[in-house]
């Protein structure tokens, strides 16, 4: 009985932040190490189910970076990076298409529809959504470097985003992008998340890392900060409190409170229900950045 009455007290602690973000859209960013774990995966597309069915509208933009090294090396092609970027030439393109765009977002798709949900894949072959421009990055004597098909999102199908969450489809889609010119182009996933974020007004941005969260000393996972405004995020980049990889995602995440997203999550996806216990308890599992 006891045991019981636990959980309907977790029911209820939860009841406040489904009412709070019922109608909302939280955008999730998913990459890295956590797309190589099925379990973690499983877990995190069931919590996406969960929020849809609970009235919140999620939106999943997702990377596979990993998944692109190991069709590169099965083609023989050696990855190469520029400034934590990856070049990409038209071999590459190419794969990424394949792999990111085609293979891993339809998969995500049909995953989330195998759990119960609704989802629909938004590529190349079924909707672009993202549109953009490549861009250069400048050399240490300010010289551009080129890198290749790589872009950065200028605009979003804003409509079509709003129009499937309205009808409890949870929108699919790959860090891709097309040109004016039509173009298609390799996109860092952090900056189309965030892009996503901004243009569809969105309540949350959920960054999961393989990491907990900011921590005051990066070696430490108890020394976790569960909540920061946007001053005091920049105030421990200014003095140097968080691991220099943390840095640019800090960095991105006080541009993106700049222009209109309230509230940004950075939480490990590799922890069972990690997106539940951040956004449906009042402690979290990870560190809430928030504009003040």
């Amino acid at each position: 009985m006891e045991e019981a009455i636990a959980k309907a007290d977790v029911l209820i602690e939860a009841l406040r932040w489904i009412r709070e973000f019922r109608g909302k859209i939280t955008v999730i960013k998913l990459g890295g190490s956590v797309m190589e774990d099925s379990r973690s995966m499983t877990h995190l597309l069931l919590d996406i189910v969960f929020m849809e069915t609970v009235g919140m509208r999620p939106v999943l933009v997702h990377g596979g970076g990993a998944a692109v090294s190991r069709a590169m090396a099965a083609a023989g092609l050696e990855p190469r990076f520029v400034q934590g970027r990856r070049y990409t030439d038209a071999a590459t393109l190419e794969i990424v298409e394949r792999v990111l765009a085609y293979e891993i977002n339809e998969s995500l798709a049909a995953q989330i529809q195998t759990l119960g949900g609704q989802a629909r894949p938004l590529n190349f072959r079924t909707q672009n959504l993202l549109f953009g421009e490549p861009i250069q990055l400048n050399g240490k004597d300010g010289s551009p470097i080129d890198l290749g098909f790589v872009g950065r999102v200028t605009h979003v199908d804003r409509d079509t985003i709003i129009d499937l969450c309205n009808q409890g489809i949870v929108p699919v889609i790959p860090s891709m992008c097309l040109d004016k010119h039509g173009q298609k182009l390799n996109v860092n996933a952090d900056t189309a998340a965030t892009a996503v974020a901004q243009a569809v007004d969105a309540e949350k941005l959920v960054f999961l890392s393989d990491v907990n969260g900011v921590r005051r000393d990066k070696n430490d996972p108890n020394s976790l900060v569960h909540s920061l405004t946007a001053e005091e995020a920049q105030a421990m980049i200014d003095h140097g409190q968080v691991d220099a990889g943390m840095i640019p995602k800090l960095q991105a995440c006080l541009e993106t409170l700049a222009k209109g997203v309230r509230k940004i999550h950075i939480i490990d996806g590799r922890l069972r229900h990690s997106l539940l216990l951040e956004v449906y308890t009042s402690r979290g599992v990870g560190t809430e950045i928030v504009r003040q």
